[in-house]
């Protein structure tokens, strides 16, 4: 689809580009096609920053739809930028995920499968590509995963110990005292609304609160619910904080991205291969560029970040990785049509979370193939770490004694079949599994098809690790 924008004019101020510009100048005739000069170089590589959310979905936003979260910093930022309202990770965990955006390959390509996993040290990474462009390539906080932050080549790494509150801080700190010249690829990671979330609501009323689908309406759900929106809240400030700062230090022409690396910690979300689990925000905010306030239903991946990004910075389109640059839709007048399927992968967790698919997603149907439906799904959610931790489920397992709906819901937790279609038109929540219909056997054999034939491409036929539940018993006592 065509998105518009105003272009600036060509006497705007570049920002940090006057301070660079001898340095700046020196790289780009190194990089630069035939023709082009130093100078349109460096203006065609802006500072970019991309602020990382983590565990939070596309819906759970004000953006996204959700009219109970507290997000004004992310809805300023969806004024001014352009939003994707079809964006998808390649894995609903961590790790994978993250893997995926740092080198633009899928999990089975890059060798980050399950949870923990780290991806091929010999595979190129993303801040490789940026700095052959000129570009110094910053991580502060959770970037990459806990302390793999190292393994990708930034030039500076901090505070990627998990969950580490003084990022935020720590990164406003670093970039305020900054005085590189270089332009700048900095990436920041907030640890919220990863659990444990915040004890207090923040002023959240539980019994106030619109539930999503799926969930069992019990008083336990409604405090971790309130609890989940006050963790939001809290990346939100994080959010406005760092934009505050990128405008002041990089100035206004800076390319600001932001997304998180899946859904919620919530049933039927992280972990699962629904859109709850799989579809995240993501906005881009580059003034003089994307147009203020615009939307695409473009579907895009997280793997098209890294080329969208080197895309951005002025460098060829990488070879022989999954992703596909989405800059064109950043640019005055520039046309993208998105992809026309999207693929997503879970493998496991260590012993948690073993319950692996795979799915392709149309822009109307979404086809899950569980590869093994005979095992329970099951995950931290439902089998603590630890008692205590998220203790609204068991509340959903004794309201499922006595209560039809409740049932229902917790079986379709535990219990799937080896196929499920949803028809997302129809049904956004996917509540309505129409593999067995008759009536769209044909919808499900060119998808399940489809699916195969990109699994045999990807080499995605290795061994799940992790023990499988055969049951759905709790641990910790519960």
């Amino acid at each position: 689809m065509a998105i518009s924008g105003t272009r600036q004019s060509d006497k705007r101020p570049l920002g940090r580009i006057g301070r660079r510009a001898l340095l700046a100048g020196l790289l780009a005739t190194a990089t630069l096609p035939l023709g082009a000069t130093a100078q349109e170089g460096a203006a065609q590589r802006p500072d970019i920053v991309v602020f990382l959310a983590d565990d939070l979905g596309y819906r759970d936003t004000v953006p996204g739809g959700d009219v109970d979260a507290r997000t004004p910093n992310l809805a300023r930022l969806a004024a001014e930028g352009l939003s994707f309202d079809q964006a998808f990770v390649a894995s609903p965990a961590c790790a994978p995920s993250r893997s995926a955006l740092l080198t633009g390959m899928m999990p089975a390509r890059n060798g980050a499968e399950a949870n923990h996993e780290r991806s091929s040290p010999a595979l190129r990474k993303l801040p490789s590509y940026l700095q052959s462009q000129g570009y110094q390539v910053v991580a502060i906080g959770k970037v990459a995963h806990y302390e793999h932050t190292a393994t990708y080549g930034f030039d500076y790494h901090a505070n990627d110990t998990f969950h580490d509150d003084a990022a935020i801080p720590e990164a406003i700190k670093w970039l305020k005292a900054r005085k590189d010249d270089r332009p700048l690829a900095l990436f920041v990671g907030s640890n919220w609304p990863h659990v444990p979330w915040p004890v207090s609501t923040d002023g959240f009323q539980p019994e106030g609160l619109s539930l999503p689908p799926k969930t069992v309406d019990t008083p336990e759900t409604r405090q971790a619910r309130a609890r989940y929106y006050a963790a939001i809240a809290r990346m939100d400030a994080e959010l406005g904080d760092v934009m505050a700062a990128a405008d002041r230090v990089l100035g206004r022409d800076t390319l600001f991205m932001f997304s998180s690396d899946h859904g919620a910690q919530w049933p039927f979300g992280k972990w699962n291969l629904y859109d709850t689990g799989t579809r995240t925000p993501l906005i881009v905010r580059w003034r003089g560029n994307t147009a203020p306030g615009t939307r695409t239903d473009a579907m895009v991946s997280w793997v098209d970040i890294l080329p969208t990004l080197v895309d951005v910075a002025g460098g060829p389109a990488p070879a022989d990785i999954d992703g596909r640059s989405f800059a064109a839709a950043l640019r005055p007048g520039g046309r993208f049509a998105g992809r026309p399927e999207i693929f997503t992968t879970h493998n496991n967790d260590g012993n948690f979370n073993v319950y692996p698919g795979r799915s392709i997603r149309t822009a109307r149907w979404k086809y899950i193939h569980n590869l093994n439906p005979d095992h329970f799904h099951t995950t931290h959610i439902d089998q603590p770490l630890k008692p205590g931790d998220d203790a609204y489920f068991p509340t959903w397992r004794r309201a499922a004694d006595g209560d039809a709906e409740a049932r229902r819901i917790v079986d379709a937790y535990y219990r799937r079949p080896a196929e499920e279609l949803y028809d997302l038109q129809a049904d956004p929540d996917e509540t309505r599994n129409l593999a067995d219909d008759p009536r769209h056997a044909a919808t499900l054999k060119d998808l399940r098809r489809r699916l195969d034939r990109w699994r045999a491409g990807q080499g995605d036929n290795r061994p799940v690790k992790g023990k499988p539940h055969l049951d759905a018993a709790p641990t910790g006592g519960r």
